[in-house]
């Protein structure tokens, strides 16, 4: 009997644990993640980013869809210009041909990019070419901010797009006026910037918000075990190198970046009217509002008439006019009440309770706005 007692303790005492887990592991699966980010993600360190390039070339091979150089004359003067660096004269020469395109090339050059390295660019067409299809870049200088020379483009023109044409009908899918060159350019000068020689280094936050530097401030600390991070502005959190970190930034950012952090936003509404597209953040709250919508609608009908003369008769065939003005108030509903929000899912439940589209929802927003319920920015795109 004592054996069984014991079992049956034992059996009881799993029992429990494996209850006692089940309901943490409920608990777990029932709380709300955080939407926590690594510091890589939301901010960027300083000096660690892209420089824009942008030039201007020809392209060449094109199966007459280039520019007309009537109605493009710096693509004739471009032309004139390269076939005189190359020993060929043609000043006096009228120039008519369709198979080149005078075109923009850009190109973003990476953080630490080496002499030798390639870089993808852009080609734009400059003129009235109708395709770059099948043409290629010839030597493009692209230059920085600066006017310095960082990258030579050259190569064969990708589109994603075509366009054909016929006597009565055409079709274009796509833009068939700017492509891409992968690998097309290559690096001529790199950008003087010592990261291992920094003592003090800034990080530029995204989405700047006081709270959320100050947290990355404070994960920065915790990390080092010093005060060696401190928020300057919602923006920028400033970071002093610490002596075991002592010549080697690279170990510090790459323990920085990998920290998580919970950025903190403020409450704001996001309107785009041109699309009837609505964002709202999860703070927004809205006090409770009644609510009445009803759309007036005008419809104004022309069905002229015409009075035709008698036989032998000196009158003159005439058109009467004849409209008919319609005034019809639809979706005329009583007042609705959107309750006080705690969460976002109430809020748009409140909302589509009133069973109206996305049009008349950002006029009503504007609205609650107004009447001071709403307790969040609207920005209008």
């Amino acid at each position: 009997m004592r054996n069984l007692g014991e079992k049956i303790s034992g059996w009881t005492a799993r029992i429990t644990r494996s209850a006692a887990a089940l309901i943490i592991g409920t608990a777990v699966l029932l709380t709300p993640a955080l939407a926590a980010s690594r510091i890589k993600d939301i901010a960027d360190f300083e000096g660690i980013r892209e420089n824009q390039l942008i030039g201007y070339g020809l392209v060449v091979g094109l199966n007459g869809t280039g520019d007309s150089l009537n109605n493009s004359p710096f693509t004739q003067q471009s032309l004139q210009a390269m076939l005189e660096r190359l020993g060929v004269n043609t000043r006096n020469v009228d120039l008519n041909t369709d198979t080149v395109a005078a075109v923009m090339v850009t190109a973003n050059l990476p953080p630490f990019s080496t002499q030798g390295t390639r870089i993808d660019v852009n080609v734009s067409a400059l003129g009235d070419s109708q395709s770059l299809q099948g043409g290629t870049l010839l030597v493009t200088p692209l230059v920085g901010a600066d006017g310095e020379v960082y990258a030579i483009a050259q190569g064969s023109v990708a589109i994603g797009g075509f366009s054909a044409q016929a006597d009565a009908a055409s079709v274009v899918r796509g833009v068939p006026t700017s492509g891409r060159i992968a690998n097309g350019a290559l690096v001529e000068r790199e950008l003087e910037f010592q990261l291992a020689s920094l003592t003090t280094l800034r990080l530029a936050l995204r989405n700047p918000d006081l709270t959320t530097a100050r947290r990355v401030a404070l994960s920065i600390n915790e990390l080092i075990g010093l005060p060696t991070a401190e928020p300057l502005d919602p923006a920028t959190v400033r970071l002093d190198l610490p002596q075991r970190y002592d010549g080697n930034i690279v170990d510090l950012l790459t323990d920085i970046e990998q920290l998580i952090v919970e950025p903190d936003l403020a409450a704001r509404v996001v309107i785009d009217e041109n699309s009837g597209i609505i964002v709202m953040g999860q703070d927004v709250k809205v006090s409770m509002v009644a609510v009445a919508q009803g759309n007036l609608t005008v419809t104004i009908a022309e069905t002229p008439q015409v009075s035709q003369p008698l036989p032998f008769a000196n009158g003159e065939t005439a058109v009467v006019p004849r409209s008919e003005v319609t005034v019809n108030e639809d979706g005329a509903t009583k007042l609705a009440i959107v309750p006080e929000t705690v969460t976002l899912k109430q809020l748009v439940d409140g909302l589509n309770a009133l069973g109206i589209g996305p049009r008349d929802m950002i006029s009503i927003l504007q609205a609650i706005k107004a009447s001071g319920a709403l307790q969040a920015e609207i920005e209008v795109l």
